[in-house]
């Protein structure tokens, strides 16, 4: 049995939830467990005609059978959290670990205003200030609550023990590798690493426990507010291609550029990617919609998944053709 780790490749807005939805269903893991920076990254999954935008619990809760769970290095609103339980009806399933911080009042009153929000771009969730105050030693913690007491377990101990018991692990991301406060676009990065390692120490998953690694990148570049982006499409390009899209948890419009090579390079590199998945192929080629097979892809499509594999020297195992959780191509063994 085996742990896999998904992170995005780019700037976050890769697809990764759509990815993770389908790796839950197709791989039944006993457990699917969050790490990340909080509630500022937003996830959107289709399941058929319903449609989840997701913020606190991990993307795979589709999956009945399993238990999700948020890694302690996480911080938890736990409005959203308990709104996502009740409307998304994971209640008996879904597990926080003790050390989670508690984003309060007080932070979201602090990333709403001031150099966070006009400079940098912050989303307003309160995340940034609930993660610098953990680093002063000042943050609450979720075992301060007695509301949040029910759905406290040990969450590094059982996704160890679950992989000592030779059960499947998904462990879930969020944003993407170069807002990684280490390694990503400084200052206008989250306010943690969300690299592969980042992850895997919020959750408690030490390297050696580390089986594959899948980095997700978007057929195209987008990345939400400010910060550097190579090679940007104006809004008309944008939408002349159908690349113009908004963010899950902003509503802001996304900012454009083609595939980028130099930074998927580096994202390889950063997260010991094992394996690449590529999405939205099918709005680079329409003709590609839906499609479940790779044989069914249009020489073009298949011609610009092969470049991507002899260029980073990585395999690309799974393609998203389309928004819902089965519109997927999976080309693992």
């Amino acid at each position: 049995m085996t742990s896999t780790v998904v992170v995005g490749g780019f700037f976050g807005d890769e697809g990764k939830g759509k990815i993770i939805s389908y790796l839950a269903i197709k791989d039944n893991p006993k457990i699917i467990v969050r790490g990340g920076a909080g509630p500022n990254a937003g996830h959107t999954i289709k399941d058929g005609d319903k449609v989840y935008k997701v913020r606190m619990l991990p993307s795979g809760f589709l999956n009945k059978n399993a238990k999700v769970m948020i890694g302690p290095g996480v911080v938890i609103n736990p409005d959203v959290l308990k709104k996502e339980i009740e409307d998304f009806g994971v209640s008996g399933r879904s597990f926080i670990d003790k050390h989670c911080g508690i984003i309060e009042q007080t932070h979201l009153a602090r990333d709403s205003k001031g150099e966070l929000k006009e400079k940098i771009g912050s989303t307003g969730s309160g995340t940034g200030p609930a993660n610098a105050d953990r680093a002063m030693r000042v943050l609450k913690l979720a075992k301060d609550f007695d509301s949040l007491s029910s759905l406290i377990v040990d969450v590094p101990y059982e996704i160890n023990s679950a992989l000592d018991n030779n059960e499947n692990v998904l462990i879930e991301g969020t944003q993407g590798t170069f807002l990684s406060l280490w390694h990503g676009t400084y200052p206008f990065v989250t306010s943690k690493d969300v690299t592969a390692s980042g992850i895997c120490a919020d959750i408690g998953l030490g390297p050696t426990k580390v089986d594959e690694v899948i980095v997700v990148f978007k057929s195209y570049v987008t990345r939400v507010g400010t910060g550097p982006l190579d090679k940007e499409l104006s809004l008309e390009e944008a939408e002349k291609k159908g690349w113009s899209e908004f963010g899950t948890v902003t509503g802001r419009q996304r900012r454009a550029a083609d595939f980028d090579f130099d930074l998927a390079r580096r994202a390889i590199m950063l997260n010991g990617a094992t394996q690449i998945s590529i999405t939205k192929l099918d709005v680079l080629f329409t003709d590609c919609a839906g499609k479940t097979s790779y044989d069914e892809l249009s020489d073009d499509a298949k011609a610009f998944i092969k470049n991507i594999e002899d260029e980073l020297n990585t395999p690309v195992t799974i393609i998203g053709t389309g928004p819902t959780v089965n519109d997927v191509i999976d080309r693992r063994n």
